[in-house]
């Protein structure tokens, strides 16, 4: 793992509803993108079990555990949501769904340079109140999904989600 200060997180300028980072992933987007192996920042108090097979809440600390196969990443929405991102970018199988920030040096650093595809979402995302229920808000900002691996990229396109794919070359 690069060690590296970013500034300001994700959502450094934006204010949302919640009072909390933990924004809980709408199953239908998880469920279009097929299975996933692991979920290493899992809500301790209600579990995303629809998310991935395994699991790490905040308690066991999914960041310093080795992560296996195709991960789901939701990460915290704050100023280590780009540590997350490079981490999965490391490991190199996986989807995040993050803000759409495309201006920060985050996004530069872990998404344009490093991805190797980006979906847009129509519209706003609403998630899960921590009740399990689908939030009466919408998320404040537009979201993405950032797809590390060619099978993920596939798994994009061919998901029925309402948005637009881009095609990216890491590195350029």
């Amino acid at each position: 793992m690069t060690a590296f200060k970013m500034g300001r997180g994700i959502g450094g300028h934006h204010s949302a509803r919640f009072n909390s980072c933990e924004w809980y992933t709408p199953p239908e987007i998880v469920h279009a993108l097929g299975e996933f192996d692991l979920d290493p920042c899992s809500p301790a108090g209600y579990h995303q079990f629809w998310t991935a097979q395994k699991h790490f809440t905040e308690k066991e600390d999914g960041f310093v555990q080795k992560w296996k196969g195709r991960v789901w990443l939701n990460p915290p929405y704050g100023p280590d949501t780009w540590k997350w991102l490079w981490k999965l970018y490391e490991h190199g199988n996986g989807i995040a769904l993050i803000f759409a920030r495309t201006e920060t040096k985050g996004f530069f650093r872990c998404v344009w340079n490093k991805a190797d595809a980006i979906f847009f979402f129509y519209g706003r995302l609403s998630f899960i109140n921590s009740n399990g229920d689908r939030s009466t808000h919408n998320s404040g900002g537009p979201s993405c999904l950032v797809a590390y691996g060619e099978n993920n990229v596939y798994a994009l396109k061919e998901s029925g989600l309402k948005g637009k794919l881009v095609y990216l070359s890491p590195g350029m």
